[in-house]
């Protein structure tokens, strides 16, 4: 259960932190709290599972990345789980998960979202996880974005 001051410290982070130097102070002192204790509320609620995380959500059309292509890939569902640890990690991959297959017409189980200035270069990252799945992969798609979506949490209230 959040508490009252779980609920304000969420509804004040959820639109994201104070782009200073020193963030989790300027928020202690918005809501007249010790910086430490706003640390160590949040990481009671990633560790609760209140949150998911805390991470910078960049635009990337406005940063230049305007071809982003979400590769899809058929793995073994024994291996998928490393794969997709291998395939998270690469610097370019922004985020990478597993989901079901939907046979016949869906057989694609993992995702890996890659950014690029144009769509080249998209298929140029995904040759790069092609090279680093190998034989584990037994096809592979990129489904390029057409159209900026909304980019947002779920909200709650204080």
């Amino acid at each position: 259960m959040l508490d009252a001051i779980d609920r304000r410290l969420i509804a004040a982070t959820q639109g994201g932190l104070p782009l200073v130097r020193e963030p989790y102070r300027v928020l202690a002192e918005q809501l007249g709290l010790d910086e430490a204790d706003v640390l160590a509320r949040l990481q009671g609620l990633l560790d609760r599972g209140a949150i998911r995380r805390i991470g910078a959500i960049p635009n990337h059309y406005a940063l230049g990345f305007t071809a982003n292509g979400m590769s899809v890939w058929d793995i073994a569902d024994e291996v998928v789980a490393d794969v997709g640890a291998k395939v998270g990690a690469l610097d370019f991959v922004t985020h990478c998960y597993e989901r079901p297959r939907h046979l016949p017409i869906w057989p694609y189980n993992l995702f890996a979202m890659v950014h690029g200035k144009t769509r080249d270069e998209v298929r140029d990252k995904v040759a790069e996880i092609a090279l680093l799945v190998g034989s584990a992969a037994r096809s592979h798609d990129i489904l390029f974005s057409t159209r900026i979506l909304k980019k947002t949490g779920l909200r709650i209230a204080a």
